[in-house]
């Protein structure tokens, strides 16, 4: 679809729904789980397109902006990816960390004493731990403004990289390390399925490296998969996903592929994140929603 064509169809709004290709409402469960956030005042974005017939199964405020926390590193990954298609980096080039580099929460390699590896290495450790150094690693080889370069040339204009991952964000940083809509979202896990993102070898790298995600904790809660090897399918069940939490913000993207149907999904809520309580009414929905995923598919 030419890119204009494209960005027209993703700025025009749409009522919620829920329906499958057979006409039969599906998902309701998760329309109603969403539903109940949101009359709680959280804000709730979701997508679902069917891969084969490219239908939208599922619409909930698809085209607004969220915070998406680390599902935005899904943009840097494909300008790594693309960099070692057109041979502009290589490979097995060695990235070494610096001072400057280091950061806390997800992520290995701060627990490790290795102070260089491999850029291949790098990417993947941000594809199976989001970790946050290797990620500021890679930023600090390819430059923020290449991967918002790549973001645009790809006709995404409500989804975004801004910054790098930091401890701490003060009134001159980025307020978040990424943005998103559902739509968009939804649209490039789709193009990378097809292998429409850059190309072919491009694409499949860059999936290659998100099939070994060990996070499973939010819509793939409900897939039954092994955290820790889930590359092959499993029961009929394939998925490569993304996610990203942060503070008030749960956000998963992805593919999962069963022995009836695949999809294409995001899902992202920003909520008041002022209680345990609070918090695990959002994981709970997002689970009952991966079980209507999968229901779908299996």
């Amino acid at each position: 679809m030419p890119t204009q064509e494209r960005r027209e169809r993703i700025r025009t709004a749409r009522l919620g729904r829920h329906r499958g290709p057979d006409g039969r409402e599906h998902f309701g469960a998760g329309f109603d789980a969403l539903g109940t956030l949101a009359y709680a005042g959280a804000r709730v974005s979701a997508n679902v397109v069917d891969l084969q017939s490219g239908m939208t199964l599922v619409s909930v405020d698809d085209r607004i902006v969220l915070p998406t926390a680390s599902v935005g590193k899904i943009l840097l990954l494909i300008e790594v990816s693309a960099r070692m298609t057109a041979q502009e980096v290589v490979g097995l080039g060695i990235l070494d960390r610096t001072t400057e580099d280091e950061v806390a929460d997800s992520g290995i390699w701060q627990h490790l004493q290795a102070p260089s590896l491999p850029m291949v290495d790098v990417a993947a450790l941000v594809g199976a731990t989001s970790d946050n150094l290797a990620t500021n690693v890679l930023l600090r080889k390819v430059g923020l403004d290449a991967v918002r370069a790549r973001t645009e040339s790809l006709g995404l204009v409500r989804t975004a990289l801004l910054d790098i991952v930091r401890d701490e964000r003060g009134p001159d940083d980025a307020p978040q390390l990424s943005v998103g809509s559902a739509a968009e979202l939804t649209w490039l896990v789709t193009a990378l399925c097809r292998g429409q993102v850059v190309d072919q070898v491009t694409s499949q790298r860059v999936l290659g490296w998100l099939s070994s995600n060990v996070d499973l904790s939010l819509v793939a809660s409900g897939f039954g998969l092994d955290p820790l090897a889930h590359r092959s399918a499993d029961h009929g069940i394939r998925l490569i996903n993304k996610t990203g939490i942060d503070q008030g913000v749960r956000s998963e993207v992805g593919l999962l592929n069963g022995p009836r149907a695949g999809v294409a999904y995001a899902l992202t809520i920003q909520f008041a994140d002022t209680s345990l309580s609070a918090r695990l009414a959002v994981h709970d929905a997002m689970r009952v929603f991966g079980l209507d995923l999968l229901e779908y598919v299996a």
